[in-house]
C-alpha cells in the first residue's frame, strides 16, 4: 500500500487533492481490514451454525413421525 492516497475535497471551493496516506493512516486501515475479515468470518459461522440447527430441528421432527414438508412448514420454510 505505499502508493495509497486519499482524495480530500474543500468543499467550499470545489477543488480536490489527492494526498498521500500517512503510515499510520495506512497502518489503522489494515487493521480495519483484518477486523473486518474477522467479523465476517465470525457472521458467517454463525450463519452456518444456525441453519446447522435448523436442519436438526427438521431432522428430529421427521424421526417424530412428521413429513418433510410438514416438518418444513412447522419451521417456516
Amino acid at each position: 500500500m505505499s502508493n495509497s492516497t486519499k482524495l480530500v475535497i474543500n468543499c467550499a471551493t470545489g477543488t480536490r487533492e489527492e494526498i498521500p496516506l500517512t503510515q499510520a493512516e495506512i497502518d489503522e486501515r489494515e487493521v480495519m481490514a483484518t477486523e473486518a475479515e474477522a467479523q465476517r468470518l465470525v457472521d458467517e459461522q454463525a450463519k452456518a451454525d444456525a441453519e446447522a440447527l435448523r436442519q436438526s430441528g427438521i431432522d428430529k421432527l421427521i424421526a417424530l413421525g412428521l413429513t418433510e414438508a410438514e416438518a418444513l412448514a412447522l419451521v417456516g420454510a
